[in-house]
């Protein structure tokens, strides 16, 4: 079963009570470089000596997730001040890497033996469950994909932004980079997450990478892409402006689109349409965030099957610029139409 192999690695860092950092204990193996980004995600080794608990990020297809826990005093970890518990897979899944980061940080804390954590682990990926430190068991399929797609609240991102953010639909339906700024890595993973949800029906989380430094080998893995979410801690970068179409910076509540970029996000009728039944969804108490996320998928369906209606083969429907230019729509609408046929393989090559 496909769910069972999904985890790749674990490992262990320590920062000790002199403040050193060391990596202690990796399975089956962690690389050089590999060890070298995780420090740089985990908080140990930052300087503000401020903790956060989860952080997760991916890079190279790869998904780290970090659990970090503080160590009391007069527990067998006598020289250990803080840990983190790394967990490597290849599937997307806070939930599931974070509950399972818990229950190794537990059984760590109270052995200091990583060949228990060892235990649990190979158990989780031979059998897909490990027993739970409250008497339970952690079961891997109780954590399914589609949950951990829907749990980012698309309902807080657009009422942060109101009809502002149809330029992050915008964005996101026509396959472009979004860069995402906060000095707080739990608000830009938090935020993140949630925006794959605006294009639902590609249900593709891979284009996330949510916590991201401005480090070349980094810069270079998000490059590789076509298109991505990206959050950033650093502020400098805004000035990048060559990694984004559009900059989100969250700390002021501002959208930008870059220079390069501005008649590619020229509002249209149809834009002010989608983004009114945005702003009405999110703001309807009676909704929830999943129905939200439904209506806007229903909305995008209902603009994707229009665009499939004008190439008339319903078997194999293509669509040329031809095509819209003889409807003589406004330029921004025409636009716009070919960009998304473009992002979903419907235009004619």
């Amino acid at each position: 079963m496909a769910a069972l192999i999904s985890l790749s690695a674990a490992g262990l860092i320590e920062k000790d009570r002199n403040g050193d950092v060391l990596w202690t204990w990796s399975y089956p193996a962690v690389s050089s470089a590999q060890r070298k980004l995780l420090t740089r995600k985990c908080c140990l080794s930052q300087e503000n000596g401020i903790v956060v608990p989860f952080v997760y990020g991916q890079f190279r297809r790869e998904w780290f997730y970090i659990a970090t826990v503080p160590v009391e005093n007069g527990t067998v970890l006598k020289k250990v001040k803080h840990f983190s518990l790394i967990l490597l897979a290849k599937d997307f899944n806070p939930e599931k890497y974070q509950t399972l980061g818990k229950i190794l940080c537990r059984i760590y804390a109270s052995t200091g033996n990583a060949a228990v954590i060892l235990q649990s682990y190979l158990a989780v990926v031979t059998k897909g469950m490990c027993p739970s430190e409250d008497n339970g068991t952690f079961v891997v399929q109780d954590f399914e994909a589609k949950k951990a797609y829907a749990a980012g609240s698309v309902k807080d991102v657009i009422n942060m932004f109101g009809l502002q953010a149809i330029l992050i639909y915008t964005a996101l339906v026509l396959k472009k980079k979004v860069v995402v700024f906060h000095s707080r890595v739990e608000e830009v993973i938090k935020f993140t997450r949630a925006l794959p949800s605006f294009v639902w029906h590609r249900q593709n989380w891979s284009i996330v990478h949510p916590f991201v430094h401005l480090e070349e080998e980094e810069l270079e893995d998000l490059r590789s892409g076509p298109a991505y979410v990206a959050g950033f801690v650093d502020a400098a970068v805004e000035s990048k402006t060559d990694l984004y179409d559009v900059f989100v910076n969250l700390s002021t509540e501002e959208i930008t689109v870059g220079t390069h970029a501005k008649e590619t996000f020229a509002m249209s009728r149809l834009h002010k349409d989608i983004a009114q039944l945005m702003v009405k969804c999110a703001a309807d108490d009676d909704l929830s965030n999943q129905q939200v996320i439904k209506e806007i998928s229903k909305k995008t369906t209902e603009l994707l099957n229009n665009l499939k209606s004008l190439a008339g083969d319903e078997d194999d429907p293509k669509i040329t610029l031809e095509m819209l230019q003889e409807r003589k729509m406004p330029p921004a609408t025409e636009r716009f139409l070919f960009g998304v046929a473009t992002a979903e393989g419907l235009v004619q090559m």
